[in-house]
Formats: structure tokens, sequence, C-alpha cells
């Protein structure tokens, strides 16, 4: 300490540095960017995934361009081809409605109605040119004839192929026209394949000469 003109002049002792690990300060600055206000414009977590997998397609397009014959044209070409095969396969099979429950699906629906019930449903059906319906009852009413002539044991969740494999062992004359009705059935029923009138027509043939037919093989 000096006395200058009488004045005291005093000089603070300097301030120690303030020294911090690295650990530390990648801590601190970890929770400073985690505060809600830098990340208010982020991209949500579905837009998250769909930029990833953008880019994983994208990765894909480009290491498959370079492996491709032709490079990106015969990328292309490649892809216009698979497009084309899964459209064939659309228009052929229809839409893929089927999942593993209704692939199994029952033949009727709830309640019991007799078969004289469903050939009455499906004649009206068909008047109206509702041809799937029509088909669906009238297969039916071929079931429902079999189980009222005991040729099929009466049993709830029974499917289409199901009775048409139990009655062509008592009607084996008639074993490939059931088989090709069960078939008929599913296809309008789950397979989303609109129903014609000359399906309709063959099942009622169907139905009307199982109904003059005794069986010839065992019967339950």
């Amino acid at each position: 300490m000096r006395s200058t003109g009488g004045l005291l002049s005093h000089t603070p002792p300097p301030t120690p540095g303030i020294t911090i690990g690295r650990e530390a300060a990648r801590e601190a600055a970890r929770r400073e960017l985690s505060k809600p206000a830098y990340h208010e414009n982020d991209p949500g977590l579905l837009q998250r995934v769909l930029n990833r997998f953008w880019d994983w397609v994208g990765d894909l397009f480009d290491r498959a361009s370079g492996a491709t014959p032709g490079g990106t044209l015969g990328l292309l070409a490649i892809a216009l081809f698979l497009l084309l095969v899964l459209a064939a396969l659309w228009w052929r099979l229809g839409a893929p409605r089927r999942t593993a429950t209704s692939a199994s699906g029952t033949l009727f629906d709830t309640g019991t109605r007799s078969a004289a019930d469903h050939r009455a449903a499906a004649a009206a059906l068909a008047g109206e040119g509702r041809w799937s319906e029509a088909v669906q009852e009238r297969m039916r009413a071929v079931v429902r004839s079999l189980e009222e002539r005991t040729l099929l044991d009466p049993r709830p969740g029974r499917t289409a192929d199901e009775a048409a494999a139990e009655a062509a062992v008592s009607l084996p004359s008639h074993a490939t026209a059931l088989r090709t009705a069960a078939r008929t059935f599913d296809d309008v029923t789950y397979g989303a394949h609109p129903a014609t009138p000359e399906m309709y027509a063959t099942l009622t043939t169907l139905d009307e000469a199982l109904s003059h037919t005794k069986p010839t093989g065992p019967t339950p």
C-alpha cells in the first residue's frame, strides 16, 4: 500500500482462474442442449423414421444401380418388370383380402335355416342380379340339403372345402363338382372375385343333381 497525493491506492489481488474438467464441461453442454428451447423445430419421431427409411432406400438404389448392368436404366427396367408382375398377380388372384382367420371361414352365418330357405334367398338375389350373394346362398343350400338327408352330420364351423370333401365320400360321382363349388364359394366370399350368372347356374345344376342322387359310398 502506498500513498499518492494523500490518497490510498489499493490494487485488488488477481482472481484465480476457474478450471473445469473435460467430462464436466461435456455434461454441462449436454444439459444445456437438452433444454426444450433448442428442440422446438426438431422433426417428430415419425418424420425421423421416414427420413431414415428414405435414406436407406436411396442408398439401396445407389448400390443396386452400380451393380446392375446398364446402371440406373437397368435398375428402372427391373423395377418396371416387377411392377408388371405384381399387377398381373393382382389381376389374376384379386385383392388379397384373405387373412389367416377368414381363409378358413365358416360356411354358414349365425342362425339355422333350411335348404329351402337358402334356395329361396338365392333365387331372390339372382333375380336382383346380386350374383355373389346368390352363389353363397346356393352353396349353403347344397350343404344344408346334404345335412337334412343325413349325408353330412350337422356341424357348426364347417367350411365349404370340408363339406365338399366329406360329401364326396358318399357321393363320389360328384366329387369334382363339389370341390369346384367349394372353390367358387371361397373365391367369391374371401377372394374378392365377383360371381357370374354362369357360376350361379353351375351351382344350381349341382344342387338339383344332388337332390336326385343316392349315395353310393359310406355315409356318416
